[in-house]
């Protein structure tokens, strides 16, 4: 299969789809590998690193005009729809439930859409989100930090205080990925943290972990209200994979926050749990006052790391990447439910539950979509 790696354009993006030794292994399975030259630079990969792998360096169009599959770190922007032909087959992080315009493009060109973020195990795992956010939730509490400091506009809080002055109030809601390593984070850093779930089962495993350093709640608006009045540092780490996340941090409560302090809200990338983050801010531009709050709402947290970030994610797509060149889509999507899952757009279908109830649209069940495929 020929397999194209076009260079990331969204603001201050620095990942890239694959590394050398992606490369190597994919051309040791006989596949041919087309990679836009500079691609790798701003994750410190040269383009000799991918030659001597065994990839060829283009320009930016033949990657799309040549490859039957297009590996990507974010979602195409609006500018690279025109270059996303009919029948092409798109492995990236796609989004979609924040994504209107980008489905309509998928459906109506037939392009196969697989998400990252919803391939997903029997066992409910999301291997490819996974690397991302652990990234993402360790950020979150250093990004914290630095708008807690005065300067930045925060209120001139330090994350572990000082001997006689207390620490910061970290407040986490959700405690899956992102929620558990930004917990790391702030314990590391000395401050006091409160995890939000709704789940018992997984506040009984966070418990065992962390004992009596982190409080533990579970999450109902009461709780929630109570929490984030108080908050220096608010983290929204939910996620349902698929779909947009629930607002569950009112406009009300966040009016309650004492001014300075600062919202961070992971899942920005569907859509946000924060009601008073209406919009998408970015690496260059990537906060925002409202009722005195600071809120960071940048949807590519982990493209500010990105060599950690472009490794870390390249261990863990790349069996998946063998295996959808190897076989083909529909094939490996008949014999690997986790790659099935990941499909949401094929042969003009709509093929994600959560994605079609988001927007409104048809939703086609996957077996039906590959029904008479070959």
């Amino acid at each position: 299969m020929i397999i194209g790696i076009p260079r990331e354009i969204k603001d201050n993006e620095y990942r890239v789809a694959i590394t050398p030794a992606g490369v190597r292994d994919l051309v040791a399975a006989g596949n041919i590998l087309i990679i836009e030259a500079g691609a790798g630079l701003g994750s410190g990969i040269s383009d000799e690193a991918f030659q001597s792998a065994g990839a060829r360096m283009v320009a930016r169009e033949k990657v799309f005009s040549d490859a039957y599959m297009i590996l990507k770190v974010k979602e195409p922007m609006p500018e690279e729809y025109p270059l996303l032909r009919t029948g092409l087959l798109l492995f990236t992080y796609l989004h979609l439930a924040r994504e209107p315009e980008l489905t309509r493009v998928l459906l109506e060109r037939r392009i196969t859409g697989i998400a990252y973020e919803t391939i997903q195990t029997d066992s409910g795992a999301l291997p490819l989100l996974t690397p991302m956010s652990e990234v993402a939730g360790r950020m979150a509490v250093q990004i914290g930090a630095r708008f807690m400091e005065k300067p930045q506009g925060g209120k001139g809080v330090l994350m572990g205080g000082v001997p006689g002055v207390p620490a910061a109030d970290v407040v986490i809601i959700g405690g899956g990925v992102v929620g558990l390593n930004a917990a790391k984070m702030a314990l590391g850093m000395g401050a006091q943290v409160t995890i939000i779930d709704r789940s018992a089962d997984r506040l009984r495993y966070i418990d065992d972990i962390f004992g009596n350093r982190i409080k533990t709640l579970m999450s109902n608006s009461y709780n929630i209200e109570n929490s984030v009045k108080y908050a220096d540092l608010l983290i929204g780490a939910v996620l349902v994979p698929g779909a947009k996340a629930p607002r569950l941090v009112t406009d009300e409560m966040v009016k309650q926050m004492k001014p300075g302090s600062v919202i961070i809200d992971v899942a920005i990338d569907q859509g946000g749990s924060v009601e008073t983050i209406d919009r998408v801010t970015t690496h260059s531009d990537p906060i925002y006052l409202r009722h005195g709050v600071v809120h960071y709402s940048v949807a590519n947290i982990p493209g500010a790391v990105a060599r950690t970030s472009t490794f870390a994610l390249t261990n863990v797509t790349l069996q998946y990447i063998l295996e959808i060149a190897g076989k083909g889509i529909i094939r490996a999507a008949r014999e690997n439910r986790a790659v099935a899952r990941g499909i949401n757009t094929i042969n003009g279908k709509l093929t994600c539950g959560p994605v079609a109830e988001a927007l409104g649209l048809e939703y086609t069940p996957l077996g039906e979509a590959l029904h008479g495929l070959p």
